[in-house]
C-alpha cells in the first residue's frame, strides 16, 4: 500500500525525466469544456473599479475578484502582505472554476524540503510494532509488483519518491496547506501548486476529507479515492494554467526559486503509481462533468470510485468478489491483521506500473514504455491503458511469513480475476516475460525459479480459467508449503 501523509501535490517537474520521451501536453483551453463546464452564469461580476460585493459571491474573496489585478512579485520573495493577496485572489479564481464557495479563510504556511524530509524520518522512526508488521507486510506487495526487491524497504522507497516529489500538500486535520520551498523567509508558491491545494481545502470544507468514506483499506481504493479527490483538484488546476497569459494575469514563479521538487532517492515505479490519481483523475473528472454537470461532480465526490479500473476508464463496473481461504502449511502464516484481512488489492493502475517499470528496468517485453506519453485527452499526462493490465476485474494479494532459527522468510499468494480467458491469458504471458527478463529457469508444471538479483525466489503461475494465481516463497518448497497444489 502507499501510506498516506495527507493530501499532497505531485511536482511536475518530474514528469518529463519519468518518461524519457515525453512532451508536455497542451495545457487544456477552457473551450474544451461544453455545457456546464464553461457555464459562468452562478459567477457574480466585478464593476469597472473592482468594488467590493454585497455579501459574498461565488468568484470574490477577502477584497479581491477573480479578474482583478493584484500587487505582486515574486522575484525576491512574497512578503506577508503579498501572499495574503495573493492567496485571496487565488480563492476567489479557485471558486470561479469549481463553482463552489470557500465558506472559510485557508491558511498557508511554509516548510523547507529538509524539514519536510526530517519531518518523514521522524514519523517512520516513531513506528510501533504494528507499523513495523506492516512495513514487512507491505515490502511483499512491493516485491510481487517487482517494484522494490528483497534488499530494500519499500517504506523508506516511497518515503525517499515522496519527499523529492511533494510541491505541497494540505492537511484535512489541521486546515492548512503546506508548502514545500526552499527559501521560507523569503517564500515563492507556484500557482499550480497555489491552486491544487485551494482546491482541496475547498473539497474540505465541503465534504470533510477526514470522513472514513476518503480512506481505503487498499492500495487500489485508495489510488481511486485520489482519482477524486486529486482529479478534482488536479482538473481546476489545469483549467486555471489555460487561463493565465490569456483571460488573466497571472503571478509568476522565478524559474530557480520555485517550490518543486528536487534530489533524493526517487524509484519511478512507485512514482508512476502515485501519479495515477493526477493523470487518470482529471479525465475522468471532465466526462463526469461532461455527462451530468457540477451536480454530477458533487455526487461523485460524496460517493468516489472504489477501483482504479474505474478512473483509467471512466467506468462504473465494480469489482467482482474474489473468496480466499488459506491453507498453508510448515508454519507459514498470512498478517492477518494487516490490510483487508491480511490482502492488499493493488488494482490496474498498480498492475500496469509492474509491466512498465520491468519494461523499463529489465527489458522484460511487456508494453511499450514510450507509449506510456501516448493519451487522448487533452487533460491527461499518461496512459495506463495496455493490453496486459485491461480487463482486470479484481485482486487480493496475500503477504505470507515463517519465523525460523535464522530469522524470518517471506513470501505471497496473488489471487487475479479477469474479465475474459483471453485477459488472463494476456496477463500471465506478460507476467512470465517479466520472470523471463530476470533469468528464470523453469523447475516443474507452472513454477520458475529464478537464481539470484532483487527478486530472487520461486515462483508457481497457474491459470483456471478466467483466474490467474502467482504463489511466491524463497524455494519451490516454501512455494508448496504456502499454497500446496490439492
Amino acid at each position: 500500500m502507499l501510506p498516506r501523509h495527507g493530501i499532497a501535490a505531485v511536482s511536475l517537474s518530474l514528469l518529463l525525466v519519468l518518461a524519457g520521451c515525453a512532451a508536455p501536453m497542451d495545457e487544456p483551453s477552457l473551450a474544451d469544456g461544453a455545457g456546464a463546464v464553461s457555464d459562468t452564469s452562478d459567477i457574480a461580476s466585478p464593476d469597472a473599479n473592482f468594488s467590493d460585493p454585497d455579501g459574498d459571491p461565488l468568484g470574490w474573496e477577502a477584497g479581491y475578484w477573480y479578474n482583478e489585478s493584484i500587487d505582486v512579485d515574486q522575484s525576491d520573495g512574497l512578503s506577508d502582505a503579498e501572499l495574503d493577496r495573493y492567496i485571496a485572489r487565488s480563492m476567489a479564481r479557485v471558486e470561479y472554476l469549481r463553482h463552489e464557495e470557500f465558506t472559510e479563510n485557508v491558511s498557508v504556511d511554509v516548510l523547507t524540503r529538509a524539514e519536510y524530509r526530517q519531518r518523514s524520518a521522524n514519523r517512520s522512526a516513531n513506528q510501533s510494532a504494528n507499523a513495523e508488521a506492516f512495513d514487512e507486510w507491505n515490502n511483499q506487495v512491493w516485491e510481487a509488483l517487482f517494484v522494490v526487491g528483497e534488499s530494500n524497504d519499500s517504506q523508506e522507497a516511497i518515503s525517499g519518491t515522496q519527499g523529492s516529489s511533494v510541491a505541497g500538500f494540505y492537511s484535512p486535520r489541521d486546515d492548512a496547506i503546506t508548502v514545500i520551498t526552499n527559501s521560507p523567509e523569503s517564500p515563492t508558491i507556484d500557482n499550480a501548486t497555489l491552486v491544487h491545494e485551494l482546491t482541496h481545502a475547498l473539497q474540505d470544507q465541503h465534504y470533510d476529507l477526514t470522513s472514513e468514506k476518503y480512506s481505503a483499506e487498499t492500495q487500489d481504493g485508495e489510488l481511486a479515492v485520489d482519482g477524486a479527490i486529486e482529479g478534482d483538484a488536479k482538473y481546476v488546476e489545469l483549467r486555471y494554467a489555460s487561463m493565465c497569459g490569456g483571460e488573466w494575469t497571472c503571478v509568476s514563479t522565478p524559474a530557480a526559486g520555485g517550490s518543486g521538487g528536487s534530489g533524493g532517492s526517487i524509484n519511478y515505479g512507485i512514482f508512476l503509481t502515485i501519479f495515477q490519481p493526477y493523470s487518470d483523475g482529471p479525465v475522468y473528472v471532465h466526462d463526469v462533468i461532461e455527462r451530468g454537470g457540477w451536480d454530477a461532480l458533487d455526487e461523485m465526490l460524496r460517493n468516489p470510485p472504489v477501483s482504479t479500473e474505474q478512473t483509467i476508464h471512466s467506468t462504473d463496473e465494480e469489482p467482482v468478489p474474489i473468496d480466499y481461504r488459506s491453507r498453508a502449511t510448515n508454519g507459514w502464516s498470512t498478517f492477518s491483521e494487516q490490510g483487508q484481512g491480511g490482502s492488499d488489492t493493488v488494482g490496474e493502475a498498480s498492475i500496469f506500473t509492474m509491466f512498465w517499470y520491468q519494461a523499463r528496468t529489465a527489458n522484460a517485453d511487456t508494453v511499450p514504455v514510450r507509449g506510456i506519453a501516448e493519451t487522448e485527452s487533452r487533460y491527461d499526462t499518461y496512459n495506463y491503458d495496455a493490453v496486459p493490465s485491461n480487463g482486470w476485474a479484481n485482486d487480493r494479494l496475500f503477504p505470507y511469513e515463517k519465523s525460523t532459527g535464522s530469522g524470518e522468510e517471506y513470501g505471497y499468494v496473488w489471487v487475479t480475476e479477469w474479465d475474459t480467458e483471453g485477459d488472463a491469458q494476456e496477463f500471465r504471458d506478460a507476467y512470465l516475460n517479466i520472470l523471463a527478463a530476470h533469468g528464470a529457469a523453469e523447475r516443474g508444471e507452472n513454477t520458475w525459479v529464478v537464481e539470484d538479483g532483487p527478486f530472487a525466489d520461486a515462483f508457481r503461475v497457474r491459470m483456471d480459467g478466467t483466474r490467474v494465481v502467482v504463489v511466491n516463497g524463497p524455494t519451490v518448497d516454501a512455494v508448496n508449503d504456502i499454497r500446496p497444489r490439492n
